[in-house]
C-alpha cells in the first residue's frame, strides 16, 4: 500500500468503490465534517487525490483548498460540474468513467423516446385513476417507427442511441460542431434546420458553456407543435424556461426529461403537464453499469497511486 497519498472523498461514494479505497491509501469523507470550511484549512494540504461524482463535481473553492491535490476522478461521464479552468492552472489531471455507461444512457434514451411519444406513463396514469372504464381509452398518440430523429451531439453515447434507433427505421441526422466523416448519418450544420427537419429530437451532448441553452426558444419553436424533446444529456443544454413556455404554447408536441437545470428541483409547470415525462437522472442507474463506473472509478486511482498516470484521463 503506497502512503504518500491521501484521498479525499468530496461526498459518499457507493459501498463497492468506497469500501476498496483504503487499500490504496488512507480516504477521509469531507462530507463527514460537521464544518467543511475548518476541515480543509486544517488538512486540505494531506491530500493528493480527489474522488467526487459527475453531479457533485468540484469547485474553484475546493480546488484551491487542497494545494497538494494532483488528480480528481470522477464517477461519471460529465464533468461539466468541475471547474476546469482550476483544474488547468493547477495542472492537475482529470479522469472520468466514459464507454461503460453508452449502453444504459443509450437503452433509457429510447424507452424515453417511445414513453413520451406513445404517451405510455400518460395512459398508466390514466388506467389507475379509474378514467379507462368512465371516460374510455387515453387519445391516439403518435407513431416512432420509421420517423426523423435529429441528434444534438454524436459522441460515444449519441453513436449507440443512433444505432439502437435503425431498430425502428428511423432516418438520422446529427448536430455537432464538426461533422464525422466516418459515421454513416447526415451531419446537420445548422441545430435550427436540424429541429426543422426532425420530429424527435434527441439531446446527447456534453454540457459546458459552449453548449448552455442550446436548445432555445428558437429551437424549440424550429422543431414544432408534432415534434418531441428527449435530452438524456445536462439539463442546462435546454432552455427550461423557454421549453416549460412551448409546451404551454403548444409549440411543441411532448418532452422526456432525464435532466434538469436546477436538479433536484424540477418546474411544477412540467410536473403538472401530461406530456412531459420526467425522471430522476437515471440514466446510467442500472447494478451493471454502476458497478462499472465504480470499478473504473477505482482503477484510475489505483493507476495514480502506483504509477502517477490516469487509465481514462480527460483532454483538457
Amino acid at each position: 500500500m503506497t502512503m504518500s497519498q491521501k484521498i479525499l472523498q468530496a461526498c459518499p461514494l457507493p459501498p463497492p468503490l468506497a469500501g476498496k479505497l483504503p487499500a490504496l491509501c488512507p480516504v477521509e469523507t469531507l462530507s463527514d465534517a460537521p464544518d467543511q470550511a475548518a476541515f480543509l484549512r486544517e488538512h486540505g494540504a494531506e491530500f493528493t487525490v480527489l474522488i467526487t461524482t459527475g453531479t457533485q463535481g468540484a469547485d474553484k473553492a475546493l480546488i484551491d483548498a487542497l494545494p497538494n491535490l494532483k488528480a480528481i476522478c470522477s464517477l461519471g461521464v460529465g464533468y461539466d460540474a468541475i471547474d476546469l479552468d482550476a483544474v488547468r492552472a493547477r495542472g492537475v489531471m482529470l479522469s472520468n468513467t466514459p464507454d461503460v455507461l453508452n449502453d444504459c444512457v443509450a437503452d433509457l434514451a429510447m424507452g424515453l423516446l417511445i414513453d413520451t411519444v406513445r404517451g405510455i406513463s400518460a395512459s398508466d396514469r390514466h388506467v389507475r385513476r379509474g378514467d379507462w372504464p368512465r371516460v374510455g381509452p387515453t387519445m391516439p398518440s403518435t407513431r416512432v417507427s420509421g420517423k426523423r430523429l435529429g441528434m444534438l451531439g454524436m459522441g460515444r453515447v449519441g453513436q449507440v442511441i443512433a444505432r439502437r434507433a435503425i431498430g425502428f427505421d428511423m432516418e438520422i441526422r446529427y448536430h455537432t460542431r464538426s461533422a464525422k466523416p466516418e459515421l454513416p448519418w447526415q451531419h446537420e450544420p445548422s441545430l435550427l434546420a436540424l429541429a426543422q427537419w426532425c420530429d424527435f429530437l434527441i439531446v446527447a451532448c456534453p454540457g459546458s458553456p459552449e453548449t448552455y441553452h442550446l436548445v432555445s426558444a428558437e429551437v424549440l419553436n424550429a422543431l414544432g407543435p408534432h415534434s418531441y424533446l428527449i435530452n438524456v444529456a445536462r439539463g442546462s443544454v435546454v432552455d427550461e424556461k423557454a421549453l416549460v413556455a412551448a409546451l404551454e404554447n403548444g409549440q411543441l408536441a411532448g418532452a422526456g426529461l432525464d435532466v434538469f437545470e436546477n436538479e433536484p428541483e424540477v418546474p411544477t409547470e412540467l410536473l403538472s403537464n401530461d406530456r412531459v415525462v420526467v425522471l430522476p437522472h437515471v440514466g446510467s442507474a442500472t447494478r451493471e453499469t454502476r458497478a462499472a463506473m465504480c470499478e473504473l472509478v477505482l482503477k484510475n486511482v489505483e493507476r495514480f497511486v502506483k504509477e502517477g498516470g490516469l487509465v481514462t484521463p480527460v483532454r483538457l
